[in-house]
C-alpha cells in the first residue's frame, strides 16, 4: 500500500525544536562526540549497481549500519550518544562548567556517573546502546523487554552489564512500563520514542543518528533523489529525513516511509491525519520495528518531510534478506538484520508497480538511498532466515 502526503503540513519548515535537534550544530556535536569513543570508524557506503540496473534506476548506494561501534545497529549512535551527552550535562552542574566528551574516563565524571541510573524499553537494539553508553560511563541501567525480544538479543543487551527486567505485553507496554518506574525512582528515561512532556531526550536520541546521513552524503558524487526509509517509531526515519531536509533544502530527495504492514502506526497516523495507536493483531518477522504508537516527534517531523508512506509484507522483508546475501553480479554482500533491510523491501515493490514508479517519480535516472539499520543482531535468527550455517553468518558479519 502506498499513501502520498497531501497533509498541509507537508514541505513546510520544522518546528523550531525539530530544526533545533536535526540541524547543524546539533549534528556536528553527535559527530564530536562519535570520535571521541574508542571503537569509532565510518561504516561503509556500499554501491549495487547491478541490483539498480536490475530495478530500474541509475543507482543504489545502501549504508551499512550493521557494522557500527560493534552493535550492528544504528542504534548504537542514538542510544549511548543520549546517555553520554546526559551524563557530562550533570557533571556540568556539578562542577559549575563546560564538560567535554574528552573528560568521559575521568575518576570525578566517573563518580557521578555511577550514581546515575539510565532506563529504557526496547525491541533489542536501542536497549543495546543504551546499556552500552551506560557501561562507557560507570554508569547503571536497566533495560525493560516484552516477550517479543528473542533471547538472543536481550543476552546481548545483559552482556553490557545491564539488569532485565521482563514485562508482559508489547513494545509500546513496556515504554509505558518504564514511564512509570523511572519516575517513581528518580531513573534517567532514555527512550527512542516520545509523549507529550517528554521530547528533548528522544531528540538526542534523534540527533545521534544524523551521523549515519551525513557520512553517506560526504562519499556520494551527488544526494539522492529518493531515500526509502523503515520505521518503527518513526525516530530513526524523522532523523534522517529531517537533517537532509535542513542540509540540502529544495534539493532533499524524496523521503518514502516504509513499515510492515502487520505493525504500520506511521501509515496508520499519515491516512488519519494525526498520531494514531493502532490494534496490534500479529506479529511481524520485522521485529525492531513492531510498534503500535507513533513517536510524538517523529510524527510532526514526517508530517513534513515525508513524501509518501508505504507498507511491506513479511516474505519482503525475508526475501531482500537473502538478496543482500547472495546478491547479483559484483555487487557486495551485506547483512541485513530482519528489519534492516524494510526500507529496501519498500523500494523492490514500489520498482515492480508502474502505478507506485509514476507516484513515486522513481525512473532511470533516480539514485537511491537505502540505510541498512542493522546487521545480524540475532545470529541464530538471521541463519534461519537466509538459510545459512550460523558459523557462516559469523564470518560474513566479521
Amino acid at each position: 500500500m502506498l499513501l502520498l502526503n497531501q497533509r498541509r503540513e507537508h514541505n513546510q519548515p520544522l518546528v523550531a525544536a525539530d530544526a533545533e535537534s536535526l540541524g547543524m550544530a546539533g549534528a556536528d556535536r553527535a559527530e564530536h562526540y562519535l570520535k571521541a569513543r574508542g571503537n569509532h570508524t565510518e561504516t561503509p557506503l556500499c554501491a549495487l549497481p547491478a541490483l539498480a540496473d536490475d530495478l530500474g534506476i541509475a543507482a543504489l548506494h545502501v549504508k551499512d549500519e550493521g557494522q557500527r561501534l560493534g552493535l550492528g545497529s544504528i542504534k548504537a549512535l542514538g542510544g549511548a550518544y543520549a546517555v553520554i551527552r546526559l551524563v557530562l550535562e550533570e557533571a556540568g552542574k556539578r562542577f559549575g562548567r563546560a564538560v567535554d566528551v574528552g573528560e568521559i574516563n575521568s575518576s570525578e565524571l566517573r563518580a557521578i556517573a555511577a550514581q546515575m541510573t539510565f532506563c529504557c524499553a526496547t525491541d533489542g537494539n536501542h536497549g543495546r546502546s543504551v546499556a552500552q553508553g551506560a557501561g562507557l560511563v560507570g554508569a547503571r541501567s536497566v533495560i525493560y523487554v516484552h516477550g517479543g525480544v528473542s533471547a538472543g538479543r536481550v543476552a546481548a543487551i545483559a552482556r553490557f552489564g545491564a539488569e532485565i527486567v521482563e514485562v508482559e505485553g508489547g513494545y509500546d507496554h513496556a515504554v509505558r512500563e518504564v514511564a512509570r518506574v523511572g519516575a517513581e525512582r528518580g531513573w534517567k528515561i532514555v527512550s527512542n520514542t516520545s509523549w507529550l512532556g517528554y521530547e528533548r531526550i528522544p531528540g538526542l536520541v534523534m540527533q545521534g543518528y544524523t551521523v549515519s546521513v551525513r557520512e553517506a552524503l560526504r562519499r556520494m558524487a551527488e544526494p539522492p533523489t529518493h531515500v526509502f526509509l523503515q520505521a518503527g517509531v518513526g525516530g530513526f526515519a524523522a532523523a534522517i529525513a529531517g537533517h537532509m531536509a535542513i542540509l540540502l533544502g529544495e534539493r532533499r530527495p524524496k523521503t518514502v516511509v516504509v513499515e510492515p504492514r502487520r505493525s504500520a502506526c506511521v501509515y496508520a497516523s499519515a491516512a488519519a491525519g494525526r498520531p494514531v495507536t493502532i490494534e496490534h493483531r500479529q506479529s511481524t518477522v520485522m521485529a525492531m520495528l513492531e510498534c503500535a504508537e507513533p513517536s510524538l516527534i517523529a510524527w510532526r517531523v514526517l508530517a513534513r518531510v515525508g513524501d509518501a508512506f508505504m507498507t511491506v509484507e513479511e516474505e519482503d522483508a525475508v526475501a531482500v534478506m537473502n538478496q543482500l546475501a547472495r546478491p547479483l553480479g559484483n555487487d557486495p554482500a551485506i547483512v541485513s538484520g530482519e528489519s534492516g533491510g524494510a526500507g529496501l523491501a519498500g523500494l523492490v515493490r514500489a520498482a515492480s508497480d508502474k502505478g507506485m514508479r509514476a507516484a513515486l517519480g522513481l525512473d532511470a535516472n533516480s539514485r537511491v538511498l537505502i540505510i541498512n539499520s542493522e546487521g545480524a543482531t540475532d545470529p541464530g535468527r538471521y541463519a534461519e532466515l537466509v538459510g545459512m550455517a550460523p558459523q557462516d553468518v559469523l564470518l560474513q558479519s566479521a
